[in-house]
């Protein structure tokens, strides 16, 4: 790819990694009867572990969204010069 190419990639990375950021908050903060229907994990009030939360899924929504910042971040340099 060129580097034209991934630079229009920049905002749609750090757009990725700050919604990964909420899911993550989400994933933490909320047990997992209360997660939204769509999110692993989720599971019905009843069931045994209804009340608990979701550390890991957070913790990978956090590592991949620092993953998106670090490509936007490493695409904002100065463009390389051709020989």
């Amino acid at each position: 790819m060129s580097s034209t190419t991934l630079r229009k990639l920049i905002v749609p990375a750090i757009v990725v990694g700050v919604v990964l950021v909420i899911v993550a908050i989400v994933y933490f903060v909320t047990p997992e009867h209360s997660l939204p229907s769509f999110f692993p994990g989720h599971t019905s009030a009843s069931s045994a572990e209804a009340d608990h939360h979701h550390t890991k899924h957070g913790i990978a929504a956090i590592v991949v969204a620092l993953a998106c910042f670090a490509f936007a971040w490493f695409q904002t340099g100065p463009k390389a010069k051709s020989a």
